[in-house]
């Protein structure tokens, strides 16, 4: 049993402290090639979940919205075109790095950029109207802190998105994808990135999430109503969503 002064990191049980910094390192170690990565481990199938996620959001002109943990930009430029006014915030300066020039790449101006904690957000109470995290809610250290900041910085009537890998209650599937995820990903990881551990880490991360019930009572317990979770590929990743009220 894990001893209640530590969090998991991967497999392994450490100190919050110790998490948070190793969380970093890989982020850091992994920024320029995360999303080549993210296409050849999901054969693509990433930019469709974050698609049917922003397409969930439905981010409207005019509103704000904050997309936690969204440095590289890919949720961002998918919310962009709606003319929302949309902060991105990481706690890793190199993801934002990337994200930035990506945006630059792309001609997409008008988003702020913001290195924060998800723990301790510097923004006011009652800030945005969407909050958003996708596939970064399992790297935070302490989940409920992060989920209670999340309602903290909405507006009543605010609405909380995360698109998150989950446990997929297929049969054979789930089996299939397991023996992928730890064999083959980190080799993945290796030819691409030059970093085998850092992807063996974000697998076992996956492995030590809690289930789409489980998350679902962490985020009624922040405090939001109206919880959902909608599975896709039977559970493989799961968009869960709140509201502030």
């Amino acid at each position: 049993m894990a001893d209640p002064e530590t969090v998991s990191f991967g497999y392994e049980d450490v100190a919050p402290a110790e998490k948070t910094a190793r969380v970093g390192a890989v982020f850091s170690s992994v920024a320029k090639s995360y999303d080549r990565m993210n296409d050849a481990m999901s054969v693509g199938l990433h930019r469709l979940w974050k698609d049917q996620f922003v397409h969930r959001v439905k981010p409207r002109e005019g509103e704000d919205i904050l997309d936690m943990a969204g440095g590289t930009g890919d949720i961002a430029f998918r919310m962009a075109p709606s003319g929302a006014r949309i902060t991105v915030a990481d706690i890793n300066q190199d993801m934002l790095d990337v994200g930035l020039e990506r945006a630059a790449q792309r001609g997409i101006d008008g988003l702020v950029w913001s290195c924060q904690n998800a723990e301790t957000l510097a923004f006011p109470g009652k800030t945005f109207d969407a909050y958003t995290i996708a596939f970064g809610i399992r790297n935070v250290t302490d989940i409920p802190r992060a989920l209670a900041e999340a309602h903290r910085v909405l507006k009543y009537g605010g609405r909380f998105f995360c698109l998150e890998f989950s446990t997929t209650t297929w049969p054979g599937f789930a089996e299939a994808y397991d023996l992928y995820s730890h064999k083959v990903v980190p080799r993945i990881g290796q030819a691409i990135a030059g970093d085998a551990d850092s992807y063996r880490y974000l697998i076992e991360s996956i492995r030590r999430f809690p289930d789409m019930p489980r998350f679902a009572a962490m985020i009624r317990e922040a405090g939001f109503v109206q919880v959902k979770a909608e599975p896709i590929l039977g559970g493989l990743v799961a968009i869960h969503s709140g509201w502030k009220v």
